[in-house]
Order: structure tokens, then C-alpha cells, then sequence
């Protein structure tokens, strides 16, 4: 629904191996999507009741307020309102805020348990793959093996200038960059690892500075655990859905669910949150980068294939150029087209 839209869609009442897939409109597979959540409700454990790592009633109700956010974009509908009921229901669960944010990705990350909902777990002795936050860990350039708790970096990750610069890094504990051999520009685009800051947000190492708990002989897989829905991301949908007209909330209530996450980021300067659209754009990167947010939420603010944000390098410019809006959402892949052809391709390409 995100990266495709339009996309091939069975259910379990289609005959296995009779016809080919139809193709389902983006709006009517966000409807779908909706009522299976709903309808699932009755049936979850209740939140913070199942074993970590298993979905309860706040996963779903966490995975509806992120997609009612995101209506108008999938959808053409806003449902602003509904966005607020379901972070409602998933605060009222009694989710606090972890109280140390460079806690939350690391090796021990199993005990953030106030804060997170839903994780998808990772194990370097159980779990081990190259995907996933062993990448995260790995890909930053520059980063040592003693800093991100691995056998070294694979220099294939790097942040921006403009995304460098939405931090205080002075007083904003979140800003976790690697800088050392670094350029803070990228005036080259391939081939140049040493051109950007990267980060070291994820590392394969426990609060107390020790090895992961599972570290395997070779230093390659991590133990970070991956967490798909938190309480921040939460307050951040709350304020939003407030700003943009939903109900069943309250700008002081939205306000200060800011405050707390500019209390966390900020320990020592102090809060200076503000109750704005472009200061929620800002604060989601800050807060939630790394976490498969960015693209999802420039687009809905309309800044992903505009001039309304540039970056290094968008567009294939070195200063950022806007682009086709088609480029929103992904062309279908020409292998599914030629194998279904109830398939139409998305417009634009």
C-alpha cells in the first residue's frame, strides 16, 4: 500500500492455482487493510500481555493510527480524527517513554519494554542475517568495530547535510553521528564514503558499554532488536492528527506530549518543542530516523518530490532538484507485468 499502491491481491476465499490475481485499487486495499485490523481486535491479547515480540491489541491499534495518518495520501480520505481514537487507546495502555533514548537500539533493547509495542527480535546467535539492524549496525562509513560493537563498518551509509542539520547536536542527545574521517557534505555522490557524516544510532553493544549478549565469533550479527511501533512515534501521531484538524484531542494535551519527547532528546537545554507543522516534520527525523519513516512522511507532507525540501543529491543534483511526482510511489516491477497481465502499470511509467 505504501510503496506500490495498486498492487495483486488474493485472499484466502481465491482457489489456489485458478486464474491469476486481480489487481486492487490502493483506496480499496487501505479499506481492506483497515477492517481485517478491526476485525481482529477481539481475538488479540490484551497490550503488554503476550510475549515479547508477539502482536497484542496496541500493535494493531499502533499499526491504525499510523495508516489513518497516512489516509488522505493512500486513500484521498483524512481520517485525522480516527488517528487520534487509536493513539488514544494505545497510550491509555500505560506505554512510558524509556527513559534514556540512546538506550533504545542497542543489544539489550529487549528490556525497553515501557516503551516499545511490537518488535521484530534479532539474535546473532539465533537470528542471523545480513538484513535487518545487523545492516544498520554495519553500513554507517566510518564507524569503528570497537564503537558500533562489530568487526567494522561495510561504508555504505551515509546521512545528508540537511538532515545533519536538523539537530542541535550541542543539545540534542539524539544527534548520535559519526563525524571522525568524515565530511559533513556530500559533494560526491558514488564512490565517496568519506563524504557525509553517518551515524551510530544502532550498536551491538548493552547499556553498560559491554558485548552483546549473543555475540558470535566473527562480530557480524547483531542482537538489536527492531522495534515497528513505539510510544514516541505515538505521541508524534497524536500532535500531528490534533494540528490537522482531528478530533478527540487537544492542543495542550498534543503540546505536551511533545514537551516529554524534547525533555528526553534534551536533558540538559531543556524543552523548546512547539505545537507546528513544521516543526513535527523536523522532530519525526530527529526522533524516528533510521526507523523506515522518512519517505512516508515527506511525501505526506508534500516535501518527498518537491522543491518544498531539497537535499544533496535529489534529483541527481548536487544541491537537490524536485522531480516527477510520479516518483511517490514505485513503478510495479516489469516481471509482474509480464506475468499477471491484470496488472496495469502505475501511472507515470
Amino acid at each position: 500500500m505504501d510503496l506500490f499502491g495498486n498492487v495483486p491481491f488474493v485472499t484466502e476465499t481465491d482457489a489456489i492455482g485458478v486464474g491469476i490475481p486481480k489487481q486492487i485499487k490502493r483506496a480499496e486495499l487501505f479499506a481492506y487493510i483497515e477492517s481485517e485490523l478491526k476485525a481482529i481486535d477481539a481475538d488479540l491479547i490484551a497490550p503488554k500481555a503476550n510475549e515479547y515480540g508477539r502482536a497484542d491489541k496496541a500493535a494493531a491499534w499502533a499499526l491504525l493510527a499510523r495508516i489513518y495518518l497516512n489516509a488522505e495520501v493512500y486513500a484521498a480520505t483524512p481520517k485525522y480524527t480516527e488517528a487520534i481514537t487509536y493513539c488514544n487507546k494505545v497510550i491509555g495502555a500505560g506505554y512510558t517513554l524509556h527513559p534514556k533514548y540512546k538506550e533504545l537500539m542497542l543489544a539489550d533493547n529487549h528490556l525497553n519494554t515501557d516503551e516499545f509495542i511490537l518488535t521484530i527480535n534479532y539474535d546473532g546467535t539465533y537470528t542471523q542475517n545480513w538484513g535487518g539492524t545487523t545492516m544498520l549496525t554495519h553500513a554507517p562509513c566510518g564507524v569503528s568495530g570497537d564503537s558500533s560493537g562489530t568487526n567494522g563498518t561495510w561504508n555504505c551509509a551515509r546521512v545528508t547535510q540537511q538532515f545533519f542539520a536538523l539537530f542541535d547536536t550541542a543539545r540534542d542527545v539524539r544527534g548520535q553521528f559519526w563525524t571522525s574521517g568524515q565530511n559533513q557534505n556530500m559533494t560526491e555522490l558514488l564512490d565517496a564514503p568519506k563524504d557525509g557524516f553517518s551515524t551510530t544510532k544502532f550498536r551491538n553493544k548493552t547499556r553498560s558499554g559491554a558485548v552483546a549478549p549473543h555475540l558470535d565469533p566473527g562480530k557480524n550479527w547483531t542482537d538489536i532488536d527492531f522495534p515497528l511501533f513505539r510510544l514516541a512515534e505515538i505521541y508524534l501521531i497524536y500532535a500531528e492528527a490534533v494540528l490537522r484538524g482531528g478530533t478527540g484531542g487537544s492542543n495542550a494535551t498534543a503540546l505536551g506530549y511533545l514537551d516529554q519527547l524534547s525533555a528526553r532528546a534534551r536533558p540538559v537545554a531543556g524543552t523548546n518543542a512547539q505545537l507546528t507543522l513544521p516543526y513535527i516534520i523536523n522532530e519525526r527525523g530527529r526522533e524516528l530516523f533510521w526507523e523506515c519513516f522518512r519517505r512516508t512522511d515527506l511525501i505526506r507532507f508534500g516535501q518527498f518530490t518537491t522543491s518544498n525540501y531539497l537535499w544533496a543529491w535529489k534529483g541527481g543534483v548536487q544541491n537537490g532538484t524536485a522531480v516527477d511526482s510520479k516518483y511517490n510511489i514505485f513503478p510495479i516491477p516489469s516481471t509482474d507485468l509480464s506475468a499477471n497481465p491484470n496488472l496495469k502499470q502505475n501511472p507515470g511509467y
